[in-house]
């Protein structure tokens, strides 16, 4: 019988054990930390009864992932919902953009942009059913639906600049921008409307949802799914060396740099060159908050959104995004704030409710984002302090230690520049492989990358059965691992 070693139990890890696991392959996960499950974890992190979702918190692409579908997870009880709102842009005094799960619902409220939201997304969103299927593979394949990626990938390889540049409003503007933000790059790089229209596109199309019982509830599922196929999970333990592990298969669920250094000697010295070169993104500080009647913001849609977006109009965005990106903390952070509870009550404990909110900040910026996120908050909703009656942080350090793959506090696997958008970790028309006989990456450093939990895993593991078939995929094991300082040196 094959068997594989999966090394890290984040949503990857376990989607790789528990695709290998369903084609038959004996798997066990090794995670380092004392918890499985990476940054899909939900706590009471701060008052008894509120629950919090630790770092993955919204899931746009679960409801298309043929991971989900083939793992059967609506079996095990996973339900997803959305806000009445999907997302609010405040700019001040009551203004401000929102997006709706409603193509026409959101352009009826941007006024002379209207019409041009609507032609921009409209199409789209007709096509993503059939363009998702693409979306969430590798840049460099055959596509499935040509027509359809064609329009999609004409808007997608724009900079963002230029489709806020098509919009007139300041609202739509920055409300465009604001999704746009989420790849953390400047608004002017090519490619960099990417994640915007993407998302944007999700919104529409099936909402941004959270997972009901927190993003911990999925991981649950995930568990209980591996264990269902036999996957044996051993945490606590660090994997150093390929020597460590005699499996066919082994799948890494790590940074590329993490992998080269476990591969040692066995990984060819152009894949090595790539995956120390491999760019991570800027990190974000983490608050959560426990408020009492939730956050009083002055624009009536942020009171009923599910995702807050508090950058400032469309300038402020992209001066925000220009300094992270070049080491420096921004005078008016990017803040990202989550009130998951609006989409799933049972959250909060009567009338006090979970906030989750960060902000972009320099990798491995050092400081305490309490200060940075609540005065931006305050901005767009004045009396918040007066209500918040717990809270607890997370500073980038906080979040690499947690997790070694959130790097500096990258949260989304690695720099979002044109290269690694098209050719991530390295160009390759397998960017699983890692060249090493039997040996796969199959972290968010892959594609389709972070946000659509367990994909990464799940084609990388796709991969690798697909190499047993022709005979290509498995450990010579003995001779595999040699691991040596000069390759495992910094």
């Amino acid at each position: 019988m094959t068997t594989a070693t999966v090394v890290g139990s984040g949503p990857n890890g376990l989607a790789a054990a528990i695709t290998l696991a369903d084609a038959g392959v004996r798997v066990r996960v090794i995670e380092a930390a004392d918890r499985p499950g990476g940054g899909l974890k939900s706590s009471e992190l701060t008052l008894p009864g509120l629950l919090h979702d630790e770092c993955a918190a919204f899931h746009p692409l679960v409801p298309w992932s043929p991971f989900v579908r083939e793992a059967r997870l609506a079996e095990l009880g996973l339900r997803w919902s959305s806000a009445p709102v999907e997302l609010a842009h405040p700019l001040g005094d009551g203004r401000g953009g929102a997006l709706h799960r409603s193509v026409a619902g959101t352009a009826t409220r941007l006024g002379e942009d209207g019409h041009r939201w609507e032609r921009t997304f409209g199409h789209l969103v007709e096509d993503f059913d059939h363009v998702v299927e693409d979306i969430l593979r590798p840049v460099l394949h055959l596509p499935a639906h040509p027509l359809g990626l064609a329009r999609f990938g004409a808007l997608a390889a724009l900079p963002a600049r230029a489709v806020t540049s098509a919009l007139r409003s300041p609202s739509a503007r920055a409300l465009f921008a604001g999704v746009a933000a989420h790849a953390l790059r400047p608004l002017g790089g090519p490619a960099s409307a990417s994640v915007g229209v993407a998302l944007t596109t999700a919104a529409h199309a099936g909402g941004w949802p959270v997972i009901e019982g927190g993003s911990g509830a999925l991981l649950d599922m995930l568990l209980r799914r591996a264990a269902d196929l036999g996957v044996e999970l051993e945490t606590g333990r660090r994997v150093h060396d390929l020597d460590e592990v005699e499996t066919d298969l082994v799948m890494l669920d790590t940074t590329p740099a993490t992998a080269a250094d476990i591969i040692g000697d066995a990984l060819p010295a152009g894949t090595a060159r790539a995956y120390r070169r491999f760019q991570h993104a800027p990190g974000v500080a983490k608050l959560d908050l426990a408020v009492e009647r939730g956050i009083p913001w002055l624009q009536a849609d942020a009171r009923r959104a599910g995702t807050v977006h508090v950058g400032g109009d469309e300038r402020e965005v992209a001066a925000a995004l220009r300094d992270v990106t070049r080491g420096r903390l921004p005078a008016r952070p990017f803040v990202l704030v989550g009130q998951q509870y609006l989409a799933d009550p049972g959250r909060s404990r009567g009338d006090v409710h979970p906030v989750y909110a960060y902000c972009h900040v320099p990798s491995g910026y050092p400081g305490d984002p309490t200060d940075l996120i609540l005065d931006r908050i305050e901005e767009a909703a004045p009396g918040t302090r007066e209500r918040v009656l717990a809270t607890r942080t997370r500073t980038t350090a906080e979040a690499q230690l947690a997790n070694a793959n959130l790097v500096g506090g990258d949260v989304i696997g690695g720099a979002s520049t044109t290269r690694q958008l098209v050719g991530r970790p390295r160009w390759s028309l397998d960017p699983y492989a890692t060249g090493a006989p039997g040996v796969f990456l199959c972290s968010a450093s892959t594609p389709p990358g972070a946000g659509a939990h367990g994909m990464c895993g799940y084609l990388a593991a796709r991969s690798a059965v697909d190499a047993l078939a022709t005979g290509t995929g498995q450990r010579s094991r003995g001779t595999q691992g040699r691991s040596t300082r000069r390759n495992r040196g910094r």
